[in-house]
């Protein structure tokens, strides 16, 4: 990334105060610039928009400072371009505010646009869709991580938290391997993860209900369910429901291994998907639970590694984290009238 301290900024004369304007907060590491701009030169004349300004992101500010200065000109709608890591941190700076995201797909993961079942390889339709779309208010996950020396950070995140396999697998994934082959890098990582044999020891409570202590290999927080490949992990998780949807993963060898790995993949991948195949599926596995709630609380007996969006945030002691219902708002395609 850049080296600047502070977001690159285009100011162009101010449009009159009836036209909208957006802004484009991108990461350049990740994006063609040249291409971007000569599609949204296009599509914000055809749209009768004033004209986009942009904002870079950089080592030091991975969103929130260009999603702040976007917002001190007053756009209407903010075109995220760059990964599932930018998407995250310009959803934190819009948060309670009246402006709506649309998403440029421009990284490995891109997991929110893929919930939300938009194009990911073509860039003209998307950003036509970003300046001609409809608006689709979606729920926001909100999270504060106590740390070892009792410092409480609050974040927001759009696709997923989680802890244990989950963090220690993004610690090992080689990035330059990552980039060279994309999501198949994540594979390496979690077999050397799968090596680590230490369980997080926690206590966790789900809204009014009693607390609980349990043992857990991974604990996995989502706002929505699907990841890279097209796989299931939570079937009932929706990005609008009002709720979090969150995964125990409890295995006690190569058995409960397996067992995981056919609900996820086979049940929640393939039989889920049909109704015929939803009548095989099993509610339920000894190395997998499921709960669903409005507000997830847990405690554990040592710093663990926390992961937000795919970003290792460091390690965490504690953590509480509830869900915003409607607190972002995404452009999305209007719906075909055929």
């Amino acid at each position: 990334m850049t080296d600047t301290q502070n977001p690159t900024v285009s100011t162009p004369t101010p449009p009159d105060t009836a036209t909208k304007v957006a802004a484009v907060v991108y990461n350049p590491i990740k994006v063609d610039l040249p291409a971007i701009q000569a599609v949204v030169a296009t599509e914000q004349a055809a749209a009768g928009w004033g004209e986009t300004l942009w904002f870079e992101t950089s080592e030091d500010d991975p969103g929130q400072g260009a999603t702040e200065a976007a917002l001190a000109q007053n756009v209407s709608m903010i075109v995220v371009a760059g990964g599932d890591g930018t998407v995250r941190a310009v959803a934190e700076a819009v948060h309670e505010k009246d402006v709506s995201l649309a998403l440029l797909p421009s990284g490995t993961g891109n997991l929110l646009a893929r919930n939300l079942k938009l194009t990911l390889d073509d860039l003209e339709q998307s950003i036509h869709s970003a300046f001609t779309g409809e608006d689709r208010p979606i729920d926001l996950a909100m999270i504060d991580i106590r740390r070892g020396d009792s410092k409480v950070d609050t974040h927001a995140y759009v696709v997923m938290a989680g802890l244990g396999l989950d963090a220690k697998m993004l610690a090992n994934t080689d990035e330059e391997l990552k980039a060279k082959i994309g999501w198949l890098a994540y594979v390496k990582a979690i077999a050397i993860a799968l090596r680590d044999k230490n369980q997080l020891r926690l206590k966790y409570k789900l809204d009014a209900t009693p607390v609980k202590h349990i043992r857990a290999h991974t604990v996995i927080i989502g706002n929505c369910g699907t990841l890279q490949a097209n796989v299931l992990l939570m079937p009932e998780a929706a990005v609008d429901d009002g709720q979090l949807d969150i995964v125990l993963l409890r295995p006690e060898g190569f058995l409960s291994w397996a067992q995981i790995f056919t609900k996820i993949v086979w049940e929640n991948g393939v039989l889920s998907r049909t109704r015929l195949g939803q009548k095989f599926t099993t509610k339920e596995v000894k190395a997998l639970n499921y709960i669903k709630g409005e507000r997830f609380t847990m405690t554990l007996n040592h710093p663990e590694a926390i992961e937000l969006d795919g970003d290792e945030f460091g390690e965490a002691v504690a953590i509480r984290t509830w869900v915003v219902p409607n607190g972002l708002t995404i452009r999305v395609p209007v719906e075909s009238t055929d």
